[in-house]
């Protein structure tokens, strides 16, 4: 148990209100997939220093399906720029279905990379190299966002293309039309086995993350796309991505988002998170039920919407260590304390989700253990938002309920008088105090308590 988890809890409470949810069905349209288990329900959080954060069935795999789509529109931008791939595939919502025939008029352009017929000419215009043919080349730069290799579910290849009729019909009306640049039976045929990539909630919400990230995945550390290229799918997926519920997801979610029939579900908070889910049923829109509605959850909780003010990025947590120079005292009595190793963390700027859960991980760190006592300074702390502040208090009670001692250095008392962290855990100390005169007065404190 830590702090840190108080995320999870927060995961573990939406998995738990949205299970239940008996609307919608899976996608019979291709047989394998009608095959899912219709009560499988995950979800997962991935931050921005790569923390991962899972509720229910988030560790198992299905196939990417349409939320492939924007991985490999990052890798067309990568090999050609946004000029050239603007040159076959539009960028403008066509507020109709993902297998819609959205061409444009005059040109046959489809009108984005995100529905059906976008997504064929995207695939299209990924070359092979003399060392990896395009659907290899594909395969690997799915793996570098999800952050390990990943494989084709031959299951699921084979059962889309013996269904795939509309989007071959698709291929070939572009072809018509003057703008698929490739044989469409080639581009339609490696277009099939990129749906059928297989991955879990988990890869998902780190390939999310890595887009949210500038490009570089934050797990592993790779630097998968440039920063202009994240922002260019980020910018499709938040007009395009859920097709034409794409405007009504904007507005009461209001995050950068992908959809695929497989169940999956995909958002990206960019500064702060990847997001993911995976349910099989269905809405009419070819949406995840479950996966919807636990997302515009926890983006209402979290206050997550890109059009709010969120805190800036970057040294939230300025200390994180343990003091070893407070005095020593008797192995007895309420002055034990003082002879372990007190973890100090400390924190400046304005607290929102992303500045908070950095806090919560830092709180578990000091101590090779992760069982002595730990104080949170926030005199350097400008705002505290209510998510955060929520956020803190579960956070500092999951550490009480599991036997560490915890202070509170908040000389203005915007941590509040909840029982962990009243009078006489620091909010009394005068604001001139040095951490060291800090961490020893509440060591003190907890010291006493014990």
């Amino acid at each position: 148990m830590s702090a840190a988890d108080a995320v999870t809890d927060v995961l573990g409470e939406l998995h738990s209100r949205f299970a239940g949810v008996r609307e919608g069905r899976p996608a019979d349209y291709i047989p394998q997939l009608a095959q899912a288990d219709p009560d499988a329900f995950g979800l997962a959080l991935v931050s921005m220093d790569g923390h991962r954060y899972s509720a229910g069935e988030a560790d198992v795999p299905f196939s990417l399906q349409s939320v492939s789509k924007p991985f490999v529109y990052a890798l067309a931008l990568s090999d050609l720029g946004l000029d050239e791939v603007g040159r076959w595939v539009n960028a403008e919502p066509s507020g109709e279905a993902f297998n819609a025939i959205s061409l444009e008029r005059g040109t046959g352009r489809p009108a984005n990379a995100m529905v059906n017929a976008g997504a064929i000419v995207t695939t299209a215009l990924i070359p092979g190299t003399p060392g990896a043919a395009a659907f290899e080349r594909i395969l690997a730069f799915l793996g570098r966002f999800a952050g390990r290799e990943l494989e084709v579910d031959e299951e699921v290849y084979v059962s889309e293309a013996a269904t795939g009729d509309r989007n071959r019909a698709l291929a070939y009306l572009i072809r018509s039309a003057g703008t698929l640049p490739f044989d469409p039976v080639t581009a339609v045929e490696t277009y099939f086995r990129q749906c059928a990539v297989r991955a879990t909630a988990v890869d998902l919400a780190t390939m999310a993350a890595t887009l949210a990230h500038g490009g570089v995945n934050p797990v592993t550390g790779e630097s998968v796309v440039t920063a202009a290229v994240a922002a260019q799918v980020l910018a499709v997926m938040a007009t395009c991505g859920m097709y034409n519920a794409s405007g009504d997801w904007l507005l009461r979610v209001g995050l950068p988002a992908k959809s695929g029939v497989s169940g999956g579900l995909i958002a990206a908070g960019p500064a702060r998170f990847g997001l993911a889910a995976y349910s099989p049923p269905l809405d009419a829109t070819g949406t995840s039920v479950r996966g919807h509605a636990a997302l515009v959850a926890l983006s209402q909780r979290f206050g997550l919407h890109l059009m709010n003010n969120p805190a800036l990025p970057g040294s939230t947590v300025t200390l994180a260590t343990t003091a070893d120079d407070l005095p020593t005292a008797p192995a007895r009595g309420p002055e034990r304390a003082l002879r372990e190793r007190v973890g100090v963390v400390a924190a400046q700027g304005a607290l929102d989700f992303t500045a908070a859960e950095r806090v919560l991980f830092a709180l578990d760190e000091p101590g090779p253990d992760r069982t002595g006592s730990v104080v949170l300074d926030l005199r350097e702390v400008t705002n505290i938002d209510s998510v955060a502040l929520a956020m803190l208090h579960a956070g500092l009670a999951r550490l009480a309920h599991d036997g560490r001692r915890a202070a509170v250095v908040d000389p203005v008392g915007r941590l509040g008088p909840p029982g962990l962290t009243r009078e006489r855990t620091g909010q009394d100390l005068p604001r001139f105090a040095s951490r060291e005169e800090a961490v020893e007065r509440c060591a003190r404190v907890l010291a006493e308590r014990d």
